[in-house]
């Protein structure tokens, strides 16, 4: 059986390029072989032009070019880790998602080719990001970042313990500390008049809530006793808060939740906000992906 491996998207362009260097320097870290994957958004409508295929195979050629260049400079970080490269055809949000099934992480660019500069992230990321199997790194803001902490959004849903572990992991091969940030409004008493939640002080409750986190906390912190551990807990929304604090950190975990019928492929706003608007790496940990239902 194939082990699983790190799946990073390459199309040529900087933002892939961030990516590979991000996934290589991973890879190392977790002692996993490397996928450099191109996806050829081929046309198959105009198949009936290419009649002896010579254009797909020139489309592909190039394509394979792409990943090799790829790996070569995965190489330059990384030159011990295992590494293949692998092209396939289709729509690249499809295909994609259809490659993280197995995998055990899918590394993305913030934008691929044909993006406009005006926007913070492209829609092929951001829809793989919604229903990839397995969980996902954006790479984006800072994509060298490699000092500071890892911060992690914290609530106390199904899936905390599963983004917890992440991040713990992820902070222990850093060697860093953790920094978790728990936002929440505090209720809003009728003698606070027009104050909005976000400005209500609320000691009683902030230390509710601090020893709630703690004890959330308290098993991984006995798992992982050489990873510091700062509690940051904020009144703002749970998104401004990680964004601000992504300025001066390496890597930022959160869950991903979804609604109704839909529930665990969709992102809650935290998540789509990070992924627009963060400083540095963004890893989105999946709450109950294929290979956590028995496969």
């Amino acid at each position: 059986m194939r082990t699983p491996a790190i799946v990073v998207a390459v199309d040529g362009t900087e933002p892939s390029r961030a990516a590979v260097r991000w996934a290589a320097r991973e890879a190392e870290l977790r002692k996993q072989p490397l996928l450099l994957t191109h996806v050829l958004d081929w046309d198959w409508a105009g198949t009936q032009y290419d009649v002896d295929g010579r254009h797909f195979e020139t489309a592909r050629r190039f394509g394979e070019s792409i990943a090799v260049r790829a790996a070569q400079e995965a190489a330059t970080v990384a030159s011990a880790i295992e590494m293949d490269t692998d092209v396939l055809t289709g729509d690249p949000a499809a295909q994609l998602i259809i490659a993280s099934e197995g995998e055990d992480l899918l590394v993305l660019g913030s934008r691929g080719r044909g993006g406009f500069a005006g926007l913070h992230l492209g829609s092929v990321s951001q829809r793989v990001a919604m229903h990839a199997d397995c969980p996902v790194v954006v790479v984006r803001g800072r994509t060298d970042a490699g000092k500071g902490p890892v911060a992690v959004g914290v609530d106390d849903n199904g899936s905390a313990d599963r983004v917890l572990e992440a991040a713990f992991t992820a902070a222990r091969a850093r060697c860093t500390s953790l920094t978790a940030i728990r936002s929440y409004l505090p209720s809003v008493l009728v003698y606070s008049g027009h104050l909005p939640p976000a400005q209500v002080y609320s000691p009683e409750q902030d230390q509710a809530e601090r020893a709630n986190l703690t004890t959330q906390l308290a098993p991984w912190r006995e798992k992982f006793p050489d990873v510091p551990v700062e509690i940051l807990l904020s009144h703002d929304s749970a998104a401004a808060v990680l964004v601000g604090v992504s300025r001066g950190a390496q890597l930022v975990v959160v869950g991903s939740r979804g609604h109704g019928v839909i529930a665990g492929t969709l992102l809650g706003s935290t998540g789509l906000q990070l992924l627009h608007h963060a400083d540095c790496p963004v890893l989105i940990v999946r709450p109950h992906g294929k290979r956590d239902s028995g496969r």
